[in-house]
């Protein structure tokens, strides 16, 4: 069941949950100018995760910025935050604009072409405040995002991410849903993924 609507006022979600797409945020120019400036100045680290006891060393590299050093633990890895750019400053202040919400970290993804991806999780670590916005800006490739409910079965979203775009996932929806960055063979460009986010102190 595909309930993404193109207006961009609504909620993608039928039910517990609010997921709101903004659509790009910036000019194709601005947004490709960002692009090569994160791509070229983030000192990128191949992600690691932990699968069935096992340490895997995945292709999609990352960087984890923030106020100070949070510790931030996920799939298994724990990585210490780096201290802002001037570029992932004027990011974070345009988009807390927009999200009228207010951000102290930063998780950026790097990947390469639509054989990497990401699976179904949830952004609900104990180390993020319960409930806050988690704002995701997406530069490069188009590639598809998805969400399913996390018991009822079928229940099921999707929308393409577009070059510049911003997307809000908010309330109760790391709680009640999963959501997955599917790989694809159709993609051979690089896309670069922000997720601001607001950690407890």
């Amino acid at each position: 069941m595909n309930l993404f609507s193109p207006d961009s006022s609504l909620n993608l979600l039928p039910r517990d949950g609010e997921v709101v797409y903004q659509g790009p945020i910036f000019s194709p120019s601005e947004a490709s100018r960002c692009f090569e400036v994160l791509r070229s100045e983030v000192p990128w680290q191949n992600d690691e995760v932990i699968i069935f006891g096992k340490r895997i060393v995945t292709a999609r590299k990352v960087a984890w910025y923030g106020d100070e050093a949070f510790a931030y633990t996920y799939s298994g890895t724990t990585r210490h935050a780096l201290p802002w750019t001037n570029e992932l400053l004027r990011l974070k202040g345009k988009v807390e604009s927009l999200a009228k919400a207010t951000f102290n970290s930063c998780l950026i993804n790097l990947y390469h072409h639509g054989g990497e991806g990401m699976s179904w999780h949830s952004d609900d670590e104990s180390t993020l405040v319960r409930g806050a916005t988690i704002a995701s800006v997406s530069l490069g490739a188009e590639r598809k995002f998805a969400f399913k409910h996390k018991r009822e079965r079928g229940l099921t979203t999707s929308l393409v991410l577009e070059h510049g775009s911003l997307l809000l996932m908010k309330g109760a929806t790391q709680e009640h849903w999963l959501h997955a960055l599917p790989k694809t063979k159709r993609v051979s460009e690089p896309r670069i993924n922000l997720t601001f986010r607001l950690m407890a102190r």
